[in-house]
C-alpha cells in the first residue's frame, strides 16, 4: 500500500486563528509593564509557541529582563515572581480572547479541501485547555473545527517536546508518524514537529515569527514585506522546518510535494539530511 499523509496538526494562535499572534504578545508586555520592566515585542515572540508559565519563564531568563529587575527589586526573578506574573497573565488573556479567535483567511477553505482528500486535522497548542476552549469555540462559529485539539495537560509537558503531536496521532489513529505534517508560525512549533518525527512546516505571513499585525502588512512597502518575509523564512529553515510556506493557500502543494516524497520511501528525517547535504555541497562550490 502506498504511503501519503494522513493528518495534517495544525497550531491555533498565528497559524489558523489570531493574524500576528496579538493575543498573548499584548498580554506579556502588559504584565511586565504592570512591574515597571520594558520588554520588546521581539523579544515576547522569541518564546511563542510555547506553555505560557514557561513563555515567561524563558523571558525572565533574558539579560535584558535580569537587568532591569536586579535594578527594580534588588534581585533576579524567580519561581515566586513567575508565578506571580503568570496568576496576572491568565485572567486578562481570558478577557482578550474571543476578540482574536477569527480564523485567518484561506484557513477554512484550505481545511475543507483536505478533509474532500480524506485527511484528518488535528491540532496543538501552546494554551491551556481553558483558554483553548474559549478560542475554539469562537472560531468554530466561523466555520473552523479541526477533529481534535491537545493542550500540554493531556500528556504533561508542551512545546518543544513531541507529546502533543504523539496524542493527536493516537487520538487520529494515524499508523505512522511519517504520514503527519505539523503547520505552525514559531520556532517552538517546527522543534516539536521535528522531535515527534513528522513533517514540519511553517507558515509566514500572521505568524509570530514573521511578527506582523494584518494591518501592518496592508500597508508595508512590497519591498521591506519582501526582505522581513525572507528573514522570516531563513529562521524557520534554521529551526529544522522541512517546507516554509507564504501563506495557509500554499499548503496543498506543500502536501503533494511530501506524498511525492514518501512515494519515493523519503521519511521527514532522511529529507532533513539531503537538504543539510544539499547546503553543504552548495557552500563547496560558492
Amino acid at each position: 500500500m502506498s504511503e501519503k499523509v494522513e493528518a495534517v496538526v495544525f497550531d491555533w494562535a498565528g497559524t489558523t486563528v489570531d493574524y500576528g499572534c496579538l493575543a498573548p504578545m499584548n498580554v506579556f508586555i502588559e504584565i511586565f509593564k504592570e512591574r515597571e520592566i520594558v520588554v520588546t515585542s521581539e523579544e515576547v515572540r522569541g518564546p511563542m509557541g510555547m506553555n505560557k508559565w514557561d513563555h515567561i519563564y524563558e523571558l525572565c531568563q533574558l539579560h535584558n529582563i535580569k537587568t532591569q529587575w536586579k535594578a527594580k527589586y534588588d534581585k533576579y526573578p524567580g519561581k515566586e515572581d513567575i508565578d506571580e506574573l503568570y496568576m496576572r497573565f491568565e485572567p486578562i488573556l481570558f478577557s482578550n480572547l474571543r476578540s482574536f479567535a477569527k480564523p485567518i483567511e484561506g484557513v477554512i477553505d484550505v481545511v475543507n479541501q483536505l478533509r474532500k482528500q480524506g485527511i484528518k486535522i488535528g491540532s496543538t497548542s501552546g494554551y491551556t485547555k481553558e483558554m483553548l476552549d474559549i478560542v475554539a469555540e469562537e472560531a468554530a462559529q466561523y466555520g473552523y473545527k479541526p477533529d481534535i485539539r491537545i493542550t500540554s495537560e493531556a500528556v504533561g509537558k508542551g512545546r518543544p517536546f513531541p507529546y502533543m503531536c504523539y496524542e493527536n496521532a493516537i487520538q487520529l489513529d494515524i499508523n505512522g508518524m511519517q504520514k503527519m505534517i505539523k503547520v505552525g508560525d514559531t520556532v517552538s512549533d517546527i522543534q516539536e514537529g521535528i522531535h515527534a518525527g513528522v513533517w514540519s512546516v511553517g507558515v509566514i505571513l500572521g505568524s509570530s515569527l514573521h511578527g506582523f499585525s494584518e494591518r501592518e502588512i496592508n500597508y508595508m512597502n512590497q519591498t521591506d514585506l519582501v526582505m522581513s518575509m525572507e528573514a522570516a523564512r531563513t529562521k524557520f529553515y534554521q529551526a529544522g522546518a522541512h517546507f516554509v510556506i507564504n501563506s495557509m493557500k500554499e499548503l496543498p502543494a506543500s502536501i503533494e510535494r511530501i506524498n511525492d516524497l514518501l512515494q519515493q520511501g523519503v521519511y521527514p528525517h532522511e529529507y532533513t539530511k539531503r537538504r543539510e547535504m544539499e547546503r553543504w555541497e552548495t557552500s563547496i562550490i560558492q
